[in-house]
C-alpha cells in the first residue's frame, strides 16, 4: 500500500492528494498518517512544493467531511438512527451509536469539531452530529478547515523532515501498514458479524 500511495502522488500530483484525502474521509481505506507524511516525503525531494501539497491535502479532507456533515443535516437524527436500525450492520453503526456521538458533541461543540479533526475515527464521524445540530455552515467550515489545516500540515511536515530517511522508512512502514489494514478489515468483519440494533 506504502508503494501504491506513492505512486498515486508522484503520477498525479496535487490532484492525486486531494482525491486521497477525500476517500480518506468518505470510506477510509488509507489513512492520512499514510498519504500526508508520504505527500511531504516528494516535497523533500523537490518533485513537490510544501505549501500546495498541504492545501490539496486540507481540501480533500474538508470536502469529505463535509459530505457527512450535509449527510447528517439533510436527513436529521431521527431518519438516521431509523436507517441504522435497518441497515446498520454494513456500516457497524446503531441507532445507540448515534446518540452517543450527538450527546459527545452536545458537550463539546465547536471544540469537537476543532480537535476531531486531528483524532483517527472521530475526524470523520464527528461531521455528523454537527450536521444533524445544525452547526451554521460556515462555522463548521471554519472549525474543520483548521483543524484539517493543523493536522495536515504536521503529517507533511514530518515526511518532509525524514525525506533523508524515508526509503529506510518506508521499508519498515510497508509491512506494518499492509497489517494495520489487514487488522481493520478484520475487526470491520466482526463488528459485522457482532452487530445488534442497540
Amino acid at each position: 500500500m506504502f508503494d501504491w500511495v506513492l505512486t498515486v502522488i508522484e503520477g498525479w500530483g496535487y490532484p492525486g492528494i486531494f482525491l486521497l484525502m477525500l476517500a480518506e474521509n468518505v470510506f477510509p481505506p488509507i489513512p492520512s498518517e499514510v498519504i500526508m507524511p508520504l505527500a511531504g516525503y516528494l516535497c523533500g525531494t523537490g518533485a513537490l512544493s510544501l505549501v500546495p501539497a498541504v492545501l490539496a491535502g486540507t481540501a480533500g479532507s474538508v470536502a469529505g467531511t463535509s459530505l457527512w456533515f450535509l449527510l447528517g443535516r439533510r436527513i436529521g437524527a431521527a431518519a438516521l438512527k431509523r436507517w441504522a436500525a435497518r441497515h446498520g450492520r454494513l456500516m457497524t453503526v446503531s441507532p445507540g451509536d448515534i446518540d452517543a456521538a450527538q450527546g459527545w458533541f452536545a458537550r463539546h461543540g465547536g471544540m469537537a469539531v476543532l480537535l476531531g479533526r486531528m483524532i483517527p475515527t472521530i475526524r470523520t464521524l464527528i461531521s455528523v452530529p454537527a450536521g444533524i445540530a445544525m452547526m451554521p455552515w460556515g462555522r463548521f467550515l471554519l472549525l474543520t478547515t483548521l483543524g484539517s489545516l493543523a493536522w495536515t500540515g504536521l503529517l507533511t511536515g514530518a515526511g518532509y523532515l525524514l525525506e533523508s530517511q524515508y526509503e529506510r522508512v518506508g521499508a519498515a512502514i510497508d509491512p506494518l501498514s499492509k497489517l494495520v489494514v489487514a487488522a481493520v478489515i478484520g475487526v470491520y468483519l466482526y463488528r459485522v458479524a457482532t452487530w445488534r440494533p442497540h
